[in-house]
């Protein structure tokens, strides 16, 4: 599999935005399935805004891609990115997230805020 090389300083900000234990587990759950915002409420203990705010981060880095459906935003990792690859090796040594997808899909607020 063909990996591209990332230029130093995008390579120092995907470690630096990655750095944020938030947003790796962000990044940890997208690399499991796509959320909505709301879904991210169920596994952190902070507000929608703040959420917000980190999702928007990662997509300004080109780390994250959205998808408008009717009036909510869908989040997932940019596999187009050429960041991708550096991604996929930091999420190697990250465990998966599958007790908190569960915590999300158990509590499925997609019903509540009509995702």
């Amino acid at each position: 599999m063909f990996k591209s090389i990332v230029e130093l300083e995008r390579a120092a900000n995907v470690l630096k935005l990655l750095g944020d234990k938030t947003r790796l587990t962000i990044i940890a759950i997208l690399k499991q399935r796509e959320c909505c915002v709301c879904e991210f409420l169920e596994v952190f203990d902070t507000s929608q805004p703040s959420i917000s705010q980190h999702l928007r981060k990662l997509k300004d880095a080109g780390m994250v891609k959205e998808e408008r459906r009717g009036q909510w935003i869908y989040y997932s990792i940019n596999h187009d990115s050429e960041l991708y690859g550096l991604i996929e090796d930091i999420l190697a040594h990250v465990p998966d997230q599958t007790d908190k997808i569960k915590m999300i899909e158990k509590a499925n607020p997609t019903l509540q805020c009509g995702c």
